[in-house]
């Protein structure tokens, strides 16, 4: 455009000896021939003052093209666009979360990218330093809304209902800060189930103290008894001759698709083995689990198991976790399917790879379950029960139900949910009350990748518990 400005403004060159050529077209367009024939100095003015001005505004969008920034018409300015700070929807109200901000990076098609990378970046830090930020910075707001959850339904007398807890705890957030957008879950498999589908199933993975029961029950109540496997929900009971439970892992896909069909049953539970990244989404089913924090779950199977005496006979908090070192961070184990021995990359600067690569893969194997519950707000669970397995009855969800209570009966009044979150609660033991502090500063680093994945999943539930478009936003009853 400079060569341009140059051969309107320079004066024609003087004439040379050369022979004229005689040309089939004048040498200038007809227009600035015009002007500089006939024109006024005024006229004349104006037309290379417009010419400026051109000129200058071409070397402008030159300049920031080079110098790394483009107009925000540009297509290549829009991954730069998305990089801009925003505001974190879907946290309190009038709460410090409201401060938080993310760096957007999912768009239109969601925050799932966003948040894992941030959950590896957490997963790659000493225990202590990651501990604390989830405490402090609350990446996933989880954690403030939990706590003014608690605080409604204590002041209140009752759980909240859908509205109350998008206008007063969580909206919807946008689309580019949703964890759970884009959506990986294959709906035609929820569908095949609702359907009744023969072979068709649900594979629940049983997280022990999770409120895996609650969820065997809901099954026992909506589905004929027919398709109900005899043992808490777990088929290969029978498959082994009464030998094993729980056990999936070790059967292939084949074997359970066929034996899952002949039989007739429609629920499959996993309890005692990791879900198999590589193949179990292959299975034609729909998948449900359910969390717990990590300090109360580890705590619930101690009393459980030991306290309440259920095969288990040491009574020393400290003693038994030394011995079952196989919870260790058992969530993320359990969903990232990782080789024997991975217990050695939980801590260490070391193996901030293997951790990233750990956590990556387990909220990746979360994001394609159809239903991811906490139990803590299992009263809440109910819409998403009923759109996506399309069961009816979900009372379960609100019944406190406990495996061979007639070996050690609580009277803790607590067997009917009636608050929400502030039922299991009283419910359960505080870890801070029952643990000394070195007790609950070491058990609280072994579990810090469950503490990360669990804020991640708990984050999954409330959005799909407000979020429309996913299946929330549903009436409670």
């Amino acid at each position: 455009y400079l060569d341009f400005f140059a051969i309107i403004i320079m004066p024609p060159r003087p004439r040379t000896g050369r022979k004229k050529i005689k040309q089939k077209y004048p040498q200038h367009r007809p227009t600035l021939s015009a002007v500089f024939r006939d024109s006024t100095v005024l006229e004349t003015g104006f037309l290379v003052g417009l010419v400026l001005v051109a000129a200058i505004v071409l070397w402008t969008y030159q300049y920031i093209a080079d110098s790394g920034g483009m107009p925000p018409s540009s297509p290549e300015a829009a991954p730069q666009l998305l990089q801009k700070t925003v505001h974190l929807r879907g946290s309190l109200p009038k709460n410090d979360n409201n401060n938080q901000q993310i760096i957007s990076t999912g768009g239109a098609g969601g925050g799932y990218e966003h948040f894992s990378n941030m959950a590896q970046d957490l997963a790659a830090l000493p225990p202590t330093e990651a501990l604390q930020k989830l405490e402090q910075s609350d990446p996933f707001g989880t954690r403030a809304f939990d706590s003014k959850l608690l605080e409604h339904e204590t002041t209140l007398g009752r759980v909240l209902t859908i509205d109350e807890i998008k206008q007063q705890l969580f909206s919807c957030p946008r689309n580019e800060e949703r964890i759970t957008l884009p959506d990986a879950r294959v709906e035609q498999k929820a569908l095949d189930f609702r359907e009744g589908k023969n072979g068709s199933f649900l594979f629940f993975q049983h997280l022990r103290k999770a409120g895996g029961t609650n969820f065997c029950s809901l099954a026992t109540k909506n589905l004929p008894k027919k398709a109900q496997p005899h043992y808490y929900c777990m088929p290969d009971m029978a498959w082994s001759g009464n030998k094993n439970a729980g056990y999936l892992h070790s059967w292939p896909n084949e074997e359970i698709i066929t034996r899952m069909k002949s039989s007739g049953f429609r629920i499959a539970g996993n309890e005692w083995e990791n879900f198999d990244v590589t193949r179990h989404f292959d299975l034609p089913a729909v998948f449900a689990t359910s969390f717990r924090k990590p300090l109360d779950r580890a705590l619930s199977q101690f009393r459980f198991e030991c306290i309440e005496d259920r095969g288990c006979r040491i009574k020393d908090v400290h003693k038994w976790w030394e011995t079952r070192k196989d919870l260790w961070n058992v969530y993320t184990k359990t969903f990232a399917d990782p080789p024997v021995g991975a217990r050695k990359y939980f801590r260490g600067d070391e193996f901030a790879k293997e951790r990233r690569n750990f956590m990556a893969e387990a909220i990746g194997t979360l994001s394609k379950f159809h239903i991811v519950l906490s139990m803590e707000w299992l009263a809440y669970g109910g819409p998403q029960v009923r759109s996506v397995l399309g069961f009816d009855d979900v009372s379960a969800l609100t019944t406190r139900v406990r495996p061979h209570i007639g070996q050690a009966k609580r009277d803790d009044g607590q067997d009917k949910n009636n608050l929400g979150s502030a039922s299991i609660a009283k419910a359960s033991w505080v870890p801070k009350e029952y643990l000394d502090a070195e007790q609950y500063k070491k058990m609280s680093e072994d579990l810090v990748l469950d503490e990360i994945l669990t804020d991640a999943a708990r984050r999954m539930f409330l959005e799909r518990l407000v979020c429309e478009d996913v299946g929330g936003g549903v009436a409670i009853q």
